[in-house]
């Protein structure tokens, strides 16, 4: 039986969290130092297994520091977030249809922010 206080984070939230930790900071950083960031009572082995699939993934890079690693990310937020996209784009076949819906559910602010970037346009 579970405890309802024992819920189960959101996929991703400590993903999230750690990646938050990294582009905050001024350069890379050990798991202990984001475990500190963090203020979350996780156990570094939590934060090291989080990195290292960050890193499997190729959202942060790494290099050796001591005995172990320091990580620090590959791209920025919104680079991160055009990542997905089109990962998400790639896992479907009709990218026609996906990219249509994907307009037609735009607001109208960012469907002319879309034209103008797909013009060479200024923002």
């Amino acid at each position: 039986m579970t405890d309802t206080n024992d819920e189960r984070r959101p996929a991703g939230e400590l993903e999230a969290a750690v990646m938050s930790a990294l582009w905050a900071a001024d350069g890379p950083l050990t798991p202990g130092q984001v475990q500190a960031d963090l203020a979350r009572g996780l156990a570094r082995t939590t934060v090291t297994t989080i990195l290292a699939r960050l890193f499997e993934k190729g959202i942060v890079g790494r290099e050796r520091q001591g005995r172990g690693f320091a990580y620090f990310p590959v791209q920025d937020a919104p680079g991160l977030t055009a990542r997905r996209m089109h990962t998400e784009l790639d896992r479907d076949h009709d990218r026609e249809s996906v990219l249509a819906r994907f307009v037609d559910q735009l607001a109208p602010e960012d469907e002319q922010l879309l034209r103008q970037l797909l013009e060479g346009g200024d923002t």
